[in-house]
């Protein structure tokens, strides 16, 4: 029978689960307080969070369906960044500190409702990010527009300077009668 303060801590995990929409799997081993600290100021940035949990108590967290499909990744020291709704921020923020501070090894993650491994993790790291990938959207369909009202502009100007250049004309013709 669980004691009370793991039942808390159960309660916790399944709250945390359901609030997020994106779970990633890490091994923490290796790691200094201090580290691990920077680690959650990087992932806190996005709105995600960083902890450290017992996997038994994860697993009956989880629910059986989420634990039977992790289950072989929960083994050893795990740590899990609870998610949002978008995963690339979270991948970046571990491979940036991967990259950064000390190499960490993502052990697998729950995407969208499936598990990914850790190779599909560090690919979802390269691909930019959500605002990036707008503004790259909002400069193609720019482009052609402004492209359109620089054609569009070169009509009139080249009106207005006939029209000076005829005006030019007439003055010079005038001056000289």
């Amino acid at each position: 029978m669980p004691t009370a303060k793991k039942e808390a801590a159960i309660t916790a995990l399944r709250d945390r689960i359901s609030a997020s929409g994106n779970l990633f799997f890490t091994n923490y081993a290796g790691l200094t307080v201090e580290q691990i600290t920077r680690l959650r100021g990087e992932l806190r940035k996005d709105g995600s969070s960083y902890a450290v949990a017992k996997n038994t108590l994860f697993s009956i967290a989880a629910g059986d369906e989420l634990a039977k499909q992790l289950e072989q990744f929960l083994h050893g020291p795990t740590a899990i960044v609870f998610a949002g709704s978008d995963p690339v921020a979270p991948a970046k923020a571990l491979k940036k500190f991967s990259d950064d501070v000390k190499p960490i090894e993502v052990k697998a993650a729950y995407i969208e409702g499936r598990v990914v491994d850790a190779a599909q993790v560090k690919a979802l790291a390269a691909i930019p990010s959500r605002e990036e990938l707008i503004a790259r959207m909002v400069g193609a369909i720019a482009s052609p527009l402004r492209g359109l009202v620089t054609v569009l502009s070169g009509n009139q100007s080249g009106l207005v300077r006939a029209l000076n250049a005829i005006r030019e004309q007439k003055e010079a013709a005038g001056s000289n009668a």
